[in-house]
């Protein structure tokens, strides 16, 4: 048995995260109201989080004063700044992919079967990420599994896109740049994870993906709110990426209030 006893009750086989569904939304407007509770009172659970092999799930919001931060204002991931005010995220197991797919579609059609969808909305971003690996800041930080669990202050969104070869930009960005930019700043955890095409049987209004073999998706986990912290750190990533890599997205998002109808009269 191990000395140490922070690791006596780890397994062989512990809980890993393998993959991400990233879902960024826009409620039609006037819908504002109905579409947060919908998602927090019924879609989160019924759509994702009772089925198997969902780990964990963090629903975050981009207000307008927010969504003002976001750069580049020509970004490919969004028709406009002030588009996708709702972001969803769910960790699922490392391993277990195919299985928790395979039960999601079965489940949108029951949903869809039972008049339990949302229609008035748009996708804006919805894509499966693989997970590639976690940078932290501090010796003992979170580790990426409670990383929606540990609810920190504030998250940014970066999806980015390799000027060169994606695994090579990835390992110099997870070996020399991020650390660098974590160092000594508020921003506490990196999680990196490069996009798969959506299997057979998604949703009709889902759009596909598209240049998937150069982009990739980083999570900014902060430990205040991100716009306290932006203009220092995350405004000047793209001098720091030079020529590893481009940003083609970045946004500022905190997690939504559940239970509340919070920040649903600050998104326009």
């Amino acid at each position: 048995m191990s000395d140490d006893p922070t690791k006596a009750f780890l397994t062989a086989d512990p809980v890993e995260l393998g993959s991400i569904l990233f879902t960024m939304v826009e409620p039609d407007e006037g819908h504002e109201v109905a579409y947060n509770r919908w998602y927090e009172r019924d879609h989160l659970y019924s759509g994702v989080m009772i089925g198997p092999y969902s780990l964990a799930a963090g629903r975050f919001v981009s207000t307008r004063d927010l969504k003002a931060l976001r750069y580049p204002d020509d970004s490919p991931v969004t028709p406009s700044k002030q588009i996708g005010s709702y972001l969803a995220i769910y960790f699922i197991l490392k391993g277990h992919h195919d299985e928790w797919w395979r039960w999601g579609r079965r489940q949108v059609r029951v949903l869809i079967d039972n008049g339990r969808m949302f229609e008035q909305r748009t996708h804006i971003h919805t894509q499966l990420y693989d997970y590639r690996g976690a940078v932290s800041r501090d010796a003992d930080g979170v580790p990426a599994e409670l990383a929606l669990d540990h609810r920190f202050e504030g998250l940014a969104v970066v999806i980015g896109r390799a000027k060169g070869d994606r695994d090579e930009a990835l390992s110099t960005l997870d070996a020399r740049i991020v650390p660098q930019v974590l160092d000594g700043s508020k921003a506490a955890l990196c999680l990196t994870f490069v996009p798969f095409p959506m299997p057979p049987g998604q949703p009709s209004d889902v759009p596909a993906s598209s240049d998937d073999e150069s982009r990739f998706l980083q999570l900014w986990f902060c430990d205040e709110r991100p716009n306290e912290l932006w203009d220092e750190t995350f405004a000047k990533l793209p001098q720091a990426y030079g020529d590893v890599a481009e940003v083609i997205f970045a946004s500022p998002f905190i997690h939504t209030n559940p239970g509340t109808d919070d920040y649903t009269d600050l998104l326009r």
